[in-house]
């Protein structure tokens, strides 16, 4: 039987599409952070674990199994989609932890000087994700975590004073308002997989707020069906990053979570989290009705992120007040 070769390519960029649609195992923090702190004979501090994790996902986003695809122009990649969302979703979770380290998690006030090596990640991470021309979005994000490696180094060496991570319960609170921010504009995006009728609240608790333009009191809100997915693989990233982010800082902020009584609290979120990476067993991402005959994945996911995100700010207002 003759096949003709634009066939034969066809079937073999299929064949890649089934190979490179693959999202990478988690791993371990606390695991992977002791054995990159024996390889770079490096001493285990406080905020070594949340570093070396950040660095590890870094690590896993552009190495994973066909490499970083955001920025693909050429088939197969070109023509996967679920995959560079999860890559945004993970690379969300990157940009906001690095930013929140510059800013608030290593310096003791707010008139401290940043450190020098996150104020250069900072702004390489938030490298336009999609580029392919020179320079590349590869090359900025690999020397966004060399200058991550470059204050760990500094970190974990008792002749660097210079160089601190502060584990305070507000430089948590302050992280996690930003993740609450994040997982709630997530579960409102997967919920409007089906459509819903929302009666406006913008201006709510306040009589003398006011908006820049007038919306209507009732709006419709619903997800277009070319978006479904790709809400979808975007939340599963940015729940796989901050499962292992938030293992790192279960370590890190051990002795603030116990005197808060909130560990267990804490746990449940990165519970809620784990429930979302739960294997896809269908060959796509169902929308179906929400009481009807088939399953709406979306739904489900957004139940996971909205009851991570209930707990999240159940944890803050323990950790403000208790």
């Amino acid at each position: 039987m003759w096949i003709s070769i634009p066939s034969i390519l066809v079937l073999l960029c299929l064949l890649m599409m089934f190979f490179l649609n693959h999202e990478p195992p988690p791993f371990k923090p606390i695991a992977s952070a002791t054995l990159h702190a024996q390889q770079h004979h490096h001493k285990v501090v406080t905020g070594y674990t949340t570093t070396a994790t950040l660095i590890e996902v870094v690590d896993v986003l552009l190495e994973k199994r066909g490499g970083y695809m955001s920025n693909d122009i050429l088939p197969p990649w070109v023509f996967l989609d679920n995959v560079p969302n999860w890559e945004f979703g993970v690379l969300t979770q990157v940009r906001d932890l690095a930013r929140a380290m510059r800013n608030d998690l290593s310096r003791s006030q707010t008139q401290s000087l940043e450190d020098p090596d996150l104020a250069v990640a900072d702004p390489l991470f938030h490298y336009d994700s999609e580029r392919w021309f020179p320079p590349d979005t590869e090359g900025r994000y690999r020397k966004g975590a060399e200058a991550l490696e470059a204050y760990l180094t500094r970190l974990s060496s008792p002749n660097e004073p210079g160089a601190q991570f502060y584990a305070r319960a507000d430089n948590l609170v302050d992280w996690l308002s930003i993740v609450e921010k994040r997982l709630g504009s997530l579960s409102q995006r997967l919920s409007a997989s089906v459509g819903q009728a929302r009666l406006n609240t913008d201006l709510s608790g306040d009589p003398e707020a006011r908006q820049s333009t007038e919306t209507p009191d009732i709006v419709l809100v619903k997800t277009p069906w070319t978006q479904i997915d790709d809400n979808f693989y975007e939340a599963r990233g940015t729940a796989w990053a901050l499962v292992h982010f938030l293992h790192a800082m279960e370590f890190d902020f051990e002795q603030v979570l116990q005197k808060k009584n909130a560990t267990v609290s804490f746990r449940q979120i990165i519970r809620e989290l784990e429930s979302t990476q739960e294997p896809l067993r269908s060959p796509m991402v169902l929308n179906g009705d929400q009481f009807g005959l088939f399953a709406n994945h979306s739904l489900v996911m957004a139940n996971y992120i909205a009851r991570a995100n209930a707990a999240i700010i159940d944890l803050r207002k323990l950790l403000q007040e208790g």
